[in-house]
């Protein structure tokens, strides 16, 4: 699944509107595949702020580093 870089996300509304484009013109042409998929992509578009949201309110988890140790066998 596609992960948004926060950065980029106000062209999220940009990419739907490019769809709808899409969508017409498969619709115009009779491109019933490409229909098809193109009407299953907004759904993923749409909720992809929620999940810039839900990043960019999460603190960085310090994970520490690594120390030498005794190895598991």
């Amino acid at each position: 699944m596609l992960q948004v870089n926060p950065r980029m996300a106000s062209r999220l509304s940009e990419i739907e509107r490019d769809l709808m484009f899409r969508r017409k013109r498969a619709e115009e042409e009779r491109w019933l595949g490409e229909t098809e998929g193109i009407d299953m992509t907004p759904t993923f578009v749409r909720s992809k702020p929620a999940d810039v949201a839900r990043l960019t309110s999460r603190p960085p988890v310090a994970l520490g580093f690594p120390t030498p140790g005794t190895r598991r066998q």
